[in-house]
């Protein structure tokens, strides 16, 4: 009974949430304005009201797309997504996705263009290619990649550098402490030499 309970209310809490006004947006009936916020993606809202037919997401600073951020609105027909610094990496493949599917809305497609990187600046995110999207991916790798084995190999540079100075500091040692035990033997054997000559004068005399 506790259980049924408890899902009823998720499902009411649930439900209520889905038609709730995105906290730093605007809702007039089934508009949904959340343009002029200076959002970025980390800060982008992720749900919307069900019933929403118009998005304005324009005028901000959104580089990518949520995968999956618009899929569930099955409602909407009018999505703003102008004046925005879009990266045309990996992370713009969902966008691009998306927009395609809009062929009956070719105004979603106005103003969504790439500004990173700088060989697509410029071009209509929807037609963009697999393969140059694909090749901007790459060449972000590629610099990861670079970064990855320039640090490895500082790494096994400095590790190196440490083993050397720990085996010369070694041999140091040993022959230093080879030299003080030489040292302490001689100073041992030239102290003794006196006292045995020091006796023979005194048992001549009391002869």
């Amino acid at each position: 009974m506790k259980r049924l309970l408890l899902l009823c209310l998720l499902l009411m809490f649930g439900g209520q949430k889905s038609f709730a006004c995105p906290h730093l947006c605007s809702c007039h009936g089934s508009r949904v304005d959340c343009s002029n916020r200076s959002l970025t993606s980390s800060l982008l809202p992720t749900s919307y009201p069900a019933g929403t037919t118009e998005l304005c997401l324009n005028n901000n600073r959104l580089t990518t797309l949520p995968n999956g951020l618009l899929d569930d609105l099955t409602s909407l027909q009018s999505v703003y997504l102008h004046g925005n610094p879009w990266v045309c990496d990996c992370g713009i493949l969902y966008l691009r996705a998306w927009l395609l599917r809009q062929s009956t809305n070719p105004t979603s497609h106005l103003g969504v263009n790439c500004s990173f990187p700088p060989g697509l600046r410029g071009r209509l995110v929807v037609y963009l290619t697999e393969q140059e999207v694909l090749e901007s991916c790459h060449y972000w790798y590629c610099d990861l990649a670079l970064a990855s084995q320039v640090c490895l190999f500082v790494f096994v540079v400095v590790q190196a550098a440490l083993l050397v100075a720990v085996i010369v500091f070694l041999r140091r040692f040993g022959k230093l402490s080879k030299e003080a035990r030489r040292t302490t033997e001689e100073s041992f054997t030239v102290g003794e030499g006196p006292r045995e000559n020091e006796y023979t004068p005194l048992k001549d005399s009391s002869i």
